[in-house]
């Protein structure tokens, strides 16, 4: 298994995506991020079933920078409690794995 991780965060418009896209990548938090177009969510909140248009980013870090991209989109995303959910990747390309390192460690 690699030390890559796959993080999932969605945001309410292209806006907000595209700066917390941006800030993460800037911040040497995230090799990459992919902004996926508009994606319908469905939760309860506060007792009441909501149904939202958001976007959903994909982040591309590695588990020692996990803490402080966890830490940095909780300071910088506007919901109360944000998705932030990191998924381990079990193998990849070792072109992009070493890619993704070679990001995160520049």
């Amino acid at each position: 298994m690699s030390d890559a991780l796959v993080v999932l965060c969605t945001a309410p418009d292209d806006a907000t995506a595209e700066r917390l896209a941006r800030g993460a990548v800037e911040a040497g938090l995230a090799a990459c991020v992919n902004v996926l177009g508009e994606v319908r969510s469905f939760y309860r909140w506060k007792g009441a079933l909501q149904d939202d248009r958001e976007r959903q980013l994909i982040l591309k870090t590695r588990r020692d920078r996990f803490d402080a991209l966890r830490t940095w989109l909780m300071r910088e995303h506007p919901y109360d409690v944000p998705e932030i959910l990191a998924l381990p990747v079990a193998d990849g390309s070792p072109a992009y794995l070493a890619w993704l390192d070679e990001q995160l460690d520049g």
